[in-house]
């Protein structure tokens, strides 16, 4: 690893240990040249995955946009940011897991409205009302009851 101070490519590695998310592991090095210590982080590699949109075009997975998604449907709800963290981490983990290299934004907003209906009601109602693109409110309404009689027969 280049020193980012000297630029000398030999160092000594001092403490290593995984990211509070366990993604990346951090490791703290030592440059055997100049004697001054920096921190590297170590990612595993991995294929892109491609998200097919409904009109067909492809584009690059982005948790950015489901964190976002799942931000704006949370918005004054009681939901903290960590539970937030954590749901978008789950959808990007199964995603990941299904060893596939595209996958259609449908499946995606699946998994999200699985995750959200454990999380808070209101938000998973709010994201599938964007997600499911309800023209009417008749519409809206039905999947509303259609929801609450799953609840219901849930219990």
């Amino acid at each position: 690893m280049k020193c980012i101070f000297c630029g000398d490519v030999e160092s000594k590695v001092i403490d290593s240990r995984a990211t509070d998310d366990f993604s990346k592991i951090r490791r703290r090095r030592e440059c055997l040249s100049c004697g001054r210590r920096f921190t590297t982080y170590e990612v595993i590699e991995t294929t892109p995955i491609l998200v097919i949109k409904n009109d067909g075009t492809r584009q690059p997975f982005d948790r950015a946009k489901i964190e976002a998604g799942v931000i704006r449907a949370c918005e004054k709800r009681p939901v903290s940011a960590s539970d937030i963290n954590a749901l978008v981490s789950s959808v990007e983990k199964q995603i990941t897991n299904m060893m596939e290299q595209e996958i259609s934004s449908y499946k995606i907003g699946e998994l999200v409205m699985a995750e959200l209906k454990e999380l808070d009601q209101v938000a998973y109602i709010r994201f599938a009302s964007v997600y499911r693109q309800f023209r009417d409110l008749s519409t809206f309404t039905q999947f509303i009851n259609e929801f609450e009689k799953k609840m219901l027969s849930d219990k």
